[in-house]
């Protein structure tokens, strides 16, 4: 019987899709029918829920889930900013190794916007999809910036001179070179999580520390 038999666990469509699906299947949870269907939902016969990536933290935290696969990018979004400000309550507890990407700020090629907006103005325009992750890596650096959100191309925002700056995830850094940006500043490196609803890590705590202890055993995963 897989060790994942009785859990229910958020699965992330996307880019982490099948890495988290060849995950599942080398724990003998029988992926057919998830690798075939790409519009179905749930998969009640193996308990596999899936959806976005950004959602899985959101389901996981409700306890439709008792565990869930997303990217540290997402977590990271996730979390409260300010100090009153609290992020999804879910535990985080396996790096799983794979999805690996980097969160990077990038400006256009040649002498740094920034470095000038900064020098001029005391303030930069950064253009990211991902805001509080951007805000905490300024006020870190202590530098003063203006976050501006965007929900498609980031790349664009610095071409047309409406900000200095993107924070952005890249795997490989084509997209930016095809657009004439270059990496400024590495943030932080994401890969992809395992993470559980803290009721169900309590109550379900056997199964859980079973299926940790053979995630560990296989090549990518890793203790967070």
């Amino acid at each position: 019987m897989s060790p994942i038999h009785g859990l229910k666990i958020a699965v992330p469509r996307g880019a982490l899709f099948e890495g988290t699906v060849d995950l599942l299947a080398a724990l003998g949870l029988d992926t057919e029918e998830l690798r075939a269907n790409d519009r179905k939902l749930l998969f009640e016969d193996i308990g596999v829920i899936t959806m976005r990536p950004s959602d899985v933290p959101t389901y996981v935290e409700a306890g439709a889930a008792d565990l869930g696969v997303t990217g540290k990018d997402v977590l990271l979004e996730q979390r409260g900013h300010a100090p009153n400000e609290h992020g999804r309550d879910v535990y985080e507890l396996l790096d799983l190794g794979f999805g690996r990407c980097t969160m990077v700020m990038a400006s256009k090629a040649g002498p740094d916007p920034a470095v000038e907006s900064l020098r001029r103005l005391g303030v930069m325009r950064v253009a990211t999809k991902y805001p509080r992750i951007a805000a905490r890596h300024l006020e870190e650096t202590g530098r003063q910036g203006e976050i501006v959100e965007v929900k498609g191309s980031v790349e664009l925002a610095p071409l047309t001179g409406m900000v200095d700056a993107i924070v952005d995830l890249t795997a490989t850094g084509t997209t930016l070179r095809e657009n004439n940006l270059v990496v400024r500043e590495e943030i932080v490196v994401c890969t992809a999580r395992l993470i559980a609803n803290p009721v169900a890590h309590k109550l379900k705590a056997a199964q859980i520390d079973a299926l940790l202890g053979q995630l560990r055993g296989l090549p990518a995963a890793s203790a967070s």
